[in-house]
């Protein structure tokens, strides 16, 4: 059993500035990209965590020339859109979905053999949304089960890529990410339709590496590209999925006032903060401005939050926030609804049935749904200390801390999950008790 983690309550609240890690989604694209580019690039906040070090390793290994100046500084240079060579063997994507879903949308438009492989988390974990828009381009990608599990094997074609027009079943930045990035080897435009648009990191970097792209409503379309122009300099913005946690934190423990730094404001990732607000939570932003991305100082204060009501729309603007969300609402009067979550269920883990099942050892007062949950709030003098499980799931880990925090202490098993997205979050939280 990995080792178990004791979390003592935060009695005097959170003070200070709190400095956020690199956001994973930019650190994944700012590698990509970079490496296929013929100049160098330097990269400054990287996240230094195991899901962007797949990435890495996976670039390196196709190669990529990666040179790690400092922990969060790397140079970059690759070869140009055609410069990717055939790796020595099969390529380890760890826990990283987004390494392996635009990987494979990078590779399909490439003349040699690749093959993926990742934990037990990732090989159960769907490919087949992706493989199948990827497939109708002209890819040939094989995996296991009727080609939706790892591993996976990208395997050249004797035919350029051609484009298409999907619309997608659900949003999802990976799989859009995954078919515009195709789409540049493609000999036609490629069009991409979301039912709601996801986040759109891949578009914005697209952009800045002078990469032209079409946007009408939530369709996205690219054309075949030549060449792209790198940045000399990207600086990865702090993440807002991990400042979800200091957010939910500051709003439900009493005499919190603190500032998250450098936090990346990206309007398709800060349903957070439209929730917690609507929910009655103090933030502000502070010292707004834009670099790749926008982002702020974030300064949030502990205040009493109600229940609220949000789904699909909304969702996904934040879907990897519903465990902190659902600490919230554990927190808040009232209850809180909420649907159009499915695609948790195919995370890391089932995240609707491990937070259903782990938060109610600390108090029985989540409802199950079939894409979400109903939350009974006002639990605070309810909770009682309990042992439960990450399932290996870094946010799981992080929200059940949080929980124990702002309660009476909780045990996490399997906690060291957190290093694949936010390896400091513990020491920081200990700073606080």
């Amino acid at each position: 059993m990995d080792k178990l983690k004791a979390i003592q309550p935060i009695k005097k609240g959170l003070s200070g500035e709190i400095l956020i890690p690199g956001d994973k989604s930019v650190s994944h694209r700012s590698v990509m990209f970079s490496g296929l580019c013929d100049r160098e690039v330097k990269i400054t906040n990287f996240l230094h965590a195991a899901d962007c070090m797949s990435t890495v390793n996976c670039m390196r290994a196709l190669g990529v020339s990666v040179k790690e100046l400092d922990e969060n500084t790397l140079i970059v240079k690759g070869n140009g859109l055609d410069g990717l060579k055939e790796p020595a063997g099969i390529i380890d994507a760890g826990n990283s979905g987004t390494t392996l879903r635009l990987m494979m949308g990078i590779l399909s438009g490439q003349k040699f053999l690749t093959t993926f492989t990742g934990d037990a988390s990732l090989s159960r974990r769907p490919m087949g949304r992706v493989i199948n828009p990827l497939s109708q381009m002209g890819a040939n990608i094989v995996g296991r089960q009727n080609n939706k599990y790892l591993p996976i094997t990208v395997i050249p074609t004797k035919e350029n890529l051609h484009g298409i027009s999907y619309k997608m079943p659900m949003a999802s930045a990976q799989v859009k990410s995954a078919i515009l990035l195709a789409g540049m080897n493609a000999d036609d435009e490629t069009t991409v339709t979301e039912p709601y648009t996801s986040r759109d990191h891949t578009e914005r970097m697209l952009t800045g590496f002078g990469v032209k792209l079409k946007k009408s409503g939530t369709s996205i379309t690219i054309s075949r590209v030549n060449k792209m122009t790198p940045p000399a300099e990207i600086h990865v913005p702090g993440d807002i999925s991990s400042a979800a946690f200091w957010l939910v934190a500051a709003s439900i423990i009493e005499g919190s006032d603190v500032i998250l730094k450098d936090v990346g404001i990206n309007e398709t990732r800060t349903g957070i903060i439209d929730v917690l607000k609507d929910m009655g939570a103090d933030i502000q932003l502070l010292n707004v401005r834009d670099e790749v991305e926008p982002l702020a100082d974030i300064r949030v204060r502990y205040a009493k939050l109600h229940g609220t009501t949000f789904g699909a729309d909304i969702m996904p603007r934040l879907i990897d926030e519903i465990p902190i969300i659902a600490v919230a609402a554990m927190f808040a009067e009232g209850t809180t609804k909420i649907t159009g979550a499915g695609e948790l269920r195919v995370k890391e883990t089932d995240r609707l049935q491990v937070i259903t099942d782990e938060f109610n050892k600390v108090c029985p007062c989540i409802e199950g749904l079939e894409d979400g949950m109903v939350i009974t709030g006002g639990q605070k003098d309810n909770l009682k200390f309990a042992r439960c499980n990450s399932h290996d799931d870094h946010r799981i880990a992080m929200a059940l801390a949080i929980l124990g925090a702002a309660g009476v202490g909780v045990e996490i098993e399997n906690s060291e999950c957190v290093n694949i997205s936010y390896p400091t979050f513990y020491e920081i939280l200990t700073h606080f008790e």
